[in-house]
């Protein structure tokens, strides 16, 4: 599964950069998100509850950051187990794009499921995959341009 998107946001590139990086602001902003710790500067546990189709999971999982290029882009990749529902691993590639007094998000999601969750079918993952994405991404841009972000 592969999807990008964009999401113009009314906030310079630092502040949506600080949303990005801040866990208390990504905890708000992830849907279904239960828990977010840092184990290190690029490391993060997390537990999620999440809808796929009739399908109720909750996962645990880590997060990293790499390819950093602060406050130009990252790449963010993640691996949940949700018991006997399955797994999911993806990554997404994200880059700010100043744009004026506005910042310019764009992304790139890779991504997989198995188990139980692959079986509900490549359409059904993929639609629940955009709402997840959307509603995060949204919820970033509201975060910098509400100065949610603390750091």
């Amino acid at each position: 599964m592969d999807l990008t998107g964009e999401e113009r946001i009314a906030a310079p590139r630092e502040a949506v950069w600080r949303a990005l990086n801040d866990l208390e602001t990504l905890k708000a902003c992830i849907p279904g998100c239960e828990s977010l710790e840092r184990r290190s500067f690029t490391e993060i546990d997390a537990a999620l509850g999440m809808r796929f189709g009739p399908l109720k999971v909750r996962f645990q999982g880590e997060l990293e950051l790499s390819n950093l290029n602060p406050p130009v882009s990252y790449t963010i990749s993640g691996a949940g187990k949700g018991s006997i529902a399955g797994f999911v691993h993806g990554s997404a590639d994200v880059m700010l794009i100043e744009e004026g007094s506005e910042t310019v998000l764009t992304y790139v999601i890779r991504g997989n499921a198995g188990g139980k969750i692959a079986q509900l079918g490549t359409r059904l993952i993929s639609a629940s995959s955009r709402k997840l994405a959307d509603r995060f991404f949204s919820n970033i841009g509201k975060a910098a341009s509400n100065g949610w972000s603390k750091t």
